[in-house]
């Protein structure tokens, strides 16, 4: 059984999310943060064991080739940017994400300060958001967001890589967006009109008949299914966050899959439309701002990373007999003898000891 990320979870009362790129030539610095990462999760969740203090991290299409050696997730790439005829979703940096999520904000304050002290000079900020739960599940559009996730095994097989990909079993992807909301706008719409939008009732979350849900509805345009016609789902773990003085009022979407072509279907049908609507009408008082797409590999994965690229050619051992460079002596086949010749202990890099 392969440990995974805490991927699945019931939903925290505070997160943050960073979006890292990783400064060219750093790459060894953020390697001994990832090695490192599951202890300093344990040192500052051991001090309120009961707040679920929790550390998700994805990886991006073009840093994963700059950090690891082998065999690379087989649907890992860029997100995929979208231009439809009104709304636009932009494909943004992002190398790293750092998902902190708990019961308090504290906890997810520090351990984010920790993980970005170690970073420091080997990454650049694209983004920092701090979310925050709001009354009953609701974002700042006054909905319940997530209602429609899976649980159980249907929330195990939505989310995480199977068979399909063997060599990042038990691994996920992850899509974020960051929406900043026209609350002027969408406050001037009565809550009949909102449902409309939504496809849901405000009060009682519950979903609109189909001779009610208009096409254009969020609801109505993220419903996918398979060609046998069962419902694909994905785990949302949406956030609402915001800034009074700024005005600036918003929703960080984040939602987990097995594939990122379940979430990618989503996004085409509320950008670009399915047919029956041009495009999701939430989106006339949402504006997407950022876009990325990354692979969450498993935590044993993170524990015992691959090598660097280069560093798997390094690591393979002398031949009995081969001669040095230069005509110089033999390479001794023994490797005490080996050892002995040039001081060193041949043993690796240690990985994992601290002196």
């Amino acid at each position: 059984m392969v440990d995974r990320q805490a991927v699945i979870s019931r939903p925290a009362r505070a997160t943050v999310f960073l979006v890292l790129t990783v400064t060219p030539g750093r790459e060894d610095t953020v390697r001994d943060l990832l090695e490192d990462l599951s202890g300093l999760r344990r040192s500052v969740g051991f001090r309120a064991p009961g707040d679920r203090l929790a550390c998700i991290v994805g990886f991006g299409s073009d840093a994963w080739d700059r950090l690891f050696s082998g065999p690379r997730p087989r649907e890992l790439h860029r997100f995929v940017e979208l231009n439809g005829s009104r709304h636009r979703a932009p494909s943004t940096p992002g190398d790293l994400l750092f998902h902190f999520r708990a019961e308090r904000m504290d906890l997810c304050f520090e351990l984010a300060s920790l993980v970005m002290a170690r970073l420091d000079g080997a990454v650049a900020l694209v983004d920092e958001v701090h979310g925050f739960r709001y009354f009953d599940e609701r974002d700042l559009l006054g909905f319940v967001d997530g209602s429609e996730n899976p649980d159980g095994q249907l929330a195990v097989d939505s989310v995480f890589v199977g068979e399909e990909d063997p060599e990042f079993e038990g691994g996920s992807y992850v899509v974020i967006q960051k929406y900043l909301h026209d609350m002027t706008a969408w406050n001037a719409l009565p809550s009949d009109g909102q449902e409309k939008v939504i496809g849901r009732t405000k009060l009682a979350n519950v979903e609109l008949p189909d001779d009610v849900k208009p096409a254009d509805s969020h609801v109505a345009l993220n419903v996918i299914t398979d060609d046998d016609g069962n419902e694909l789902k994905i785990v949302r773990e949406n956030m609402p966050f915001g800034t009074v003085g700024a005005a600036e009022f918003g929703t960080f979407f984040i939602g987990y899959a097995r594939t990122p072509d379940v979430t990618e279907r989503m996004l085409r049908n509320m950008f670009l439309g399915d047919g029956t609507a041009p495009y999701d009408r939430i989106l006339d008082f949402s504006t997407a701002i950022t876009g990325c797409l990354f692979h969450v590999p498993t935590v044993d994965f993170l524990d015992d990373l691959p090598a660097a690229p280069g560093e798997e050619e390094a690591d393979v051992p002398a031949v009995a007999g081969v001669s040095g460079e230069d005509g110089a002596d033999p390479v001794p086949a023994d490797p005490v003898e080996r050892a002995a010749a040039d001081g060193s202990l041949r043993i690796g890099s240690l990985k994992g000891v601290r002196t």
